[in-house]
């Protein structure tokens, strides 16, 4: 039979065993290896030394209950402490490493906005939404029959040289300009009709201050009945003035396009401030719709008449903000496009 001074002993050796081992305890895991070595319900060391009360002399019991009671509450809260020593020790570990240092100075952000092509089109259709203009669109990759034949230029038409076509298949081919969107309403919609077909179009031209393989196009198209020449001018003449100025000169001079006739461009009188004073500048073409262009979308010519006008964004927006590259626009820069943001 054991006696109370043996017990008492091993519960003091247990004590001084836990200490140690406590002191060398560096993480979460040997942490519970020593909750399970000291205080496991099956094999633990303290539970061992309550299974062995029940050798001892009834006199001692009550006695050797008490020593081992303090026993077990030492352990538990001495590895309790432990873990929230450990706790505290990764916690304040994890905000040193995530503190800010507010004597830096911050980081800038880029401002975001948007594209100053897409400010001039939303301008541009902003005055011909007040005029009754609907804005459509219409497929990048188009057949030939909309893109040149409908238009007036058949297949030996010299007009065609005038624009480098990328040609995907036969009869197939990245569209030149967004005027098959007029002919594609026309075939569509009974006349009257008033449209803005904004888009990208495609020709083989080289990347260069004033030229781009892939530019954005904007065209506009009013069919009805007894529609002049007049129209169109009166018409271009108050865009020109909204979107540059009530006092802008305006003026149309001669020009040719296999869609209109007779055909035009606009002109307006302007300082793009590039340091050469105002001038005429060229910001779109136009001109009557060519009977040719109404037969081809099944329309009466003989009744129904209209005018179109054909503008580059990109050119407009180089006006607009005195720009001397067209290349500025397409090549994403930061730096130049946070000057719009």
């Amino acid at each position: 039979m054991s006696s109370l001074d043996d017990l008492k002993t091993r519960a003091h050796e247990l004590r001084e065993r836990l200490e140690g081992q406590l002191a060398s305890a560096s993480d979460q895991t040997s942490l519970q290896a020593l909750r399970d070595r000291f205080l496991g319900r099956k094999a633990g060391e303290v539970t061992a030394l309550f299974k062995d009360l029940g050798k001892l002399a009834a006199d001692d019991r009550k006695d050797a209950g008490e020593a081992l009671n303090t026993l077990k509450a030492f352990c538990e809260g001495a590895i309790g402490e432990a873990e929230a020593r450990l706790e505290l020790g990764l916690r304040d570990s994890r905000l040193a490493s995530e503190r800010i240092d507010v004597s830096l100075p911050g980081r800038a952000r880029t401002a975001g906005g948007k594209h100053p092509l897409t400010l001039v089109r939303e301008e541009v259709e902003d005055v011909f939404i007040g005029l009754g203009f609907d804005i459509f669109d219409g497929p990048e990759v188009d057949d030939d029959f909309h893109c040149f034949e409908a238009l007036n230029m058949p297949a030996d038409h010299p007009a065609r040289d005038m624009q480098d076509t990328f040609y995907l298949a036969d009869e197939i081919v990245l569209r030149t300009h967004t005027s098959p969107v007029q002919v594609r309403t026309l075939q569509s919609y009974t006349p009257p009709v008033r449209v803005l077909a904004p888009g990208n179009v495609y020709r083989r031209d080289f990347f260069d201050a004033t030229h781009a393989p892939a530019f954005a196009q904007l065209e506009g198209l009013a069919i009805d009945e007894g529609i002049t020449f007049a129209d169109l001018k009166a018409t271009l003449a108050h865009f020109a003035r909204a979107f540059y100025g009530q006092r802008t000169p305006t003026r149309l001079v001669p020009s040719y396009f296999p869609f209109t006739e007779p055909s035009g461009q606009m002109e307006v009188f302007f300082d793009v401030g590039d340091g050469r004073g105002a001038r005429w500048i060229e910001i779109m073409g136009c001109g009557l719709v060519h009977p040719a262009v109404l037969e081809a979308a099944g329309l009466d010519s003989e009744k129904y008449s209209g005018w179109a006008f054909g503008m580059g964004p990109a050119r407009i927006a180089m006006s607009r903000f005195s720009l001397t590259d067209i290349r500025l626009l397409y090549d994403s820069d930061v730096r130049f496009l946070e000057q719009f943001a």
